[in-house]
């Protein structure tokens, strides 16, 4: 999609309703609400962070949306696709903030570049015990991308009208933190798998876009 006309039909977007968990539903692998109930104690003290979905436009004009491939380390998120983001620091003002700095530090665009259209449904992840809370944004420019070495492995770039495509929409058998095989719902884009937490953003932010476009 000409991203002109994408910017068009997303100015639209703060009169829409989110689909929230309706929508996140969808991508849900099927043992996150027993896992949600096992730890409604340690949700009580979950920690915060913020991620950002990052529209903009490629060298053709065309829509496309950011992604990163996480390194490979010691922890819940290694070698996992997501949108760039991190954890509430003690100096950031809001998580709107928290989700605008990670980007720029991840990825390399500046804050200045980046416009917040609105704040999407919260997801709770069991794993890491975080709260994470996601921004839809545009970068009106086309991004020079610079991604950070220590914690990101790849930046995937997808075409808006592939990830709109339910063709994208998949099943997969995945390795769960818990060390159990299942088979999980899942988008393929860009030949990357994407499950869990991300893919639930992504079921929402779909629907929106499909809303508005």
């Amino acid at each position: 999609m000409n991203f002109d006309q994408f910017l068009k039909a997303i100015s639209k977007i703060d009169n829409i309703e989110l689909p929230a968990e309706a929508s996140q539903f969808k991508m849900s692998p099927p043992f996150r609400l027993e896992l949600v109930k096992q730890q409604q104690d340690k949700i009580k003290h979950a920690k915060k962070s913020a991620v950002l979905a990052l529209f903009y436009p490629d060298k053709d004009y065309k829509t496309k949306l950011i992604l990163i491939l996480r390194n490979t380390y010691n922890g819940v998120h290694s070698a996992q696709v997501g949108f760039p983001g991190g954890k509430l620091e003690d100096q950031d003002e809001s998580l709107e903030f928290a989700a605008l700095r990670e980007t720029e530090e991840e990825i390399g665009v500046p804050i200045k570049d980046i416009e917040i259209l609105k704040s999407l449904t919260q997801v709770y992840i069991p794993p890491s015990n975080f709260y994470v809370q996601p921004f839809i944004g545009v970068s009106r420019q086309i991004p020079s991308f610079i991604k950070d070495d220590t914690e990101v492995e790849e930046l995937i770039e997808v075409p808006l009208i592939h990830f709109l495509d339910d063709q994208s929409v998949i099943t997969k058998i995945v390795s769960t933190s818990y060390n159990v095989d299942v088979e999980v719902p899942a988008y393929q884009l860009n030949n990357y798998v994407v499950w869990g937490a991300t893919a639930m953003m992504l079921s929402e932010i779909k629907d929106l876009l499909k809303t508005l476009l």
